[in-house]
């Protein structure tokens, strides 16, 4: 197994040095991601993460120090040593083995892809060779490392996690299962002590190396699995995008946690609860199974540790064939041969029958540590876009539960509301039609829900600009539509509820 990495030793003020100096190299070739998009074009660009390279090979016949190093460290192709020097400090690549000889040329160790922060930062994010989505071409290009070991690079999970992660500043954060350290990187932004941990050794190394390149702090790497490597330890917030895949076996460390059934995921929840501070959060990806005659949403409450608030949100489902093939071919087990292909399936398939599983479900759980005695758990599936970063709408879920939670009916008709920003209504109805069908409140930003209302239930979100208490607001669409005030102020509370909930409305100070 080849287990050469670079260093990037942040005690040893040379090797920082010589990492300081790699990084101004790829920002004086403009080797970022805005600068990648301008050099490849969009459609060689996204045929990179199609793991399709041959767009980007003929972007980089040129001999500038861009192409070079797109050439190197996304391509994985070796390149002479003059083209190389004109990039790249050589010798500092060499010393910390960024680069070795290949033959009479020079080839990368790691896959370097260029990632943008959220404030507009350049970032690296390291990975083993080959593993970078929109590197050279999936795990297979991974030589002659362990597979097992392989730590892979940027993917669709890992920003995802990082754009729903709440960024408020923190004392500790803890990053569970860093692999290349995309989610310790965001965290080096907000939180004073950054801990991650892994259960691959050569992911830690990898973590060290993209904190590194990318200019942040050190984080305290730790070895072990699940909450193992921290004890007792407590943070104030834990994301985790953890290897959640439900698989007949743990052939492949970065994806097969090694438990049966979503095990792996349930036992990291209700662990959770025990290492969050006070109000703090814990964040994370995961997949769960959906079991013959049990419903989803109720095995998903059942995790929930004493003390927390929880939102669950299911973003997708396959069947258990669709789920099987999928991550069949993220081992490359397709190509494997027909016999091994399909003994491999049926495995797949028998682990699901032996749990009676009918289909997995994927999305995201957000734990808060709230210790209410009556906790506030969402579970809903919502498979339709939404705008990121979502940080600050899951900051306002929790929120507005609390709202909800500590508002009785009465207080509710007292308040004051108004609209949140980005709503606009649709009405449904044939043409022509006096009335509508029904209206939809729909959201332009965060969740970008939509919720159908009645006349009553528009006409109050219409008029709510904090001026009225709501009960004066029912009042007076009493009046119009000719409805008894006191059985509408009786009957429409759910409905306001429903909408402080979703976020369509929020309640404001008294205004005069």
């Amino acid at each position: 197994m080849s287990t050469h990495l670079p260093t990037a030793d942040a005690q040893d003020p040379e090797s920082t040095a010589r990492t300081t100096r790699l990084r101004e190299a790829l920002l004086a070739a403009d080797f970022t991601a805005d600068g990648l998009l301008e050099l490849l074009g969009a459609p060689a660009y996204a045929a990179l993460a199609r793991s399709e390279t041959v767009p980007a090979l003929r972007a980089t016949r040129g001999d500038g120090p861009l192409e070079t190093l797109v050439r190197l460290f996304l391509l994985q192709r070796p390149v002479a040593p003059a083209r190389a020097q004109a990039a790249l400090p050589v010798a500092d690549c060499l010393a910390d083995g960024w680069l070795v000889q290949d033959g009479g040329e020079l080839r990368a160790t790691v896959d370097v892809r260029p990632y943008g922060g959220p404030e507009g930062q350049d970032w690296w994010i390291v990975s083993d060779p080959g593993c970078a989505v929109g590197g050279a071409g999936g795990i297979r290009g991974a030589g002659d490392t362990d597979r097992a070991e392989l730590v892979l690079g940027v993917g669709g999970a890992s920003t995802t996690l990082a754009g729903i992660t709440v960024r408020r500043p923190v004392a500790s954060a803890l990053d569970l299962g860093t692999g290349s350290g995309i989610q310790a990187l965001h965290a080096a932004q907000h939180a004073t002590r950054v801990t991650a941990t892994d259960l691959n050794p050569r992911a830690l190394r990898i973590t060290a190396l993209t904190l590194a390149l990318s200019g942040a702090r050190p984080a305290d790497l730790r070895e072990g699995s699940l909450f193992e490597p921290v004890g007792e330890e407590t943070y104030d917030l834990i994301v985790s995008n953890p290897p959640f895949v439900i698989s007949p076996g743990a052939r492949l460390t970065y994806r097969d946690g090694g438990m049966g059934g979503d095990d792996l995921c349930r036992t990291l929840v209700q662990q959770a609860a025990a290492r969050l501070n006070d109000g703090g959060y814990c964040q994370l990806l995961a997949n769960w199974q959906h079991v013959a005659g049990e419903e989803w949403q109720d095995r998903l409450r059942s995790w929930v540790p004493r003390g927390c608030d929880a939102w669950i949100v299911q973003r997708e489902v396959q069947d258990i064939t669709q789920y099987a093939e999928l991550w069949l071919r993220d081992a490359g087990d397709h190509r494997a041969g027909d016999e091994t292909y399909a003994a491999r399936y049926d495995a797949w398939l028998d682990e699901f029958e032996a749990h009676k599983t009918k289909a997995v479900g994927f999305g995201w759980i957000t734990l808060r540590k709230s210790g209410a005695d009556t906790p506030s758990i969402t579970v809903e599936e919502w498979p339709h876009p939404v705008e990121q970063p979502l940080g600050e709408s899951v900051v306002g879920h929790f929120a507005r539960q609390d709202y909800l939670r500590d508002t009785d009916d009465a207080a509710l008709l007292a308040a004051h509301f108004r609209l949140t920003g980005g709503v606009v209504q649709e009405q449904v109805g044939p043409p022509g039609a006096e009335d509508p069908e029904h209206v939809v409140l729909r959201q332009n930003r965060g969740m970008r829900r939509a919720a159908k209302v009645d006349t009553v239930g528009a006409g109050f979100a219409g008029v709510s600009d904090g001026t009225l208490p709501a009960g004066r607001i029912l009042d007076a669409i009493a009046q119009l539509v000719g409805e008894d005030p006191v059985l509408l102020r009786d009957r429409t509370p759910a409905t306001i509820r429903m909408l402080i909930g979703q976020g369509f409305l929020e309640p404001v100070a008294a205004s005069g």
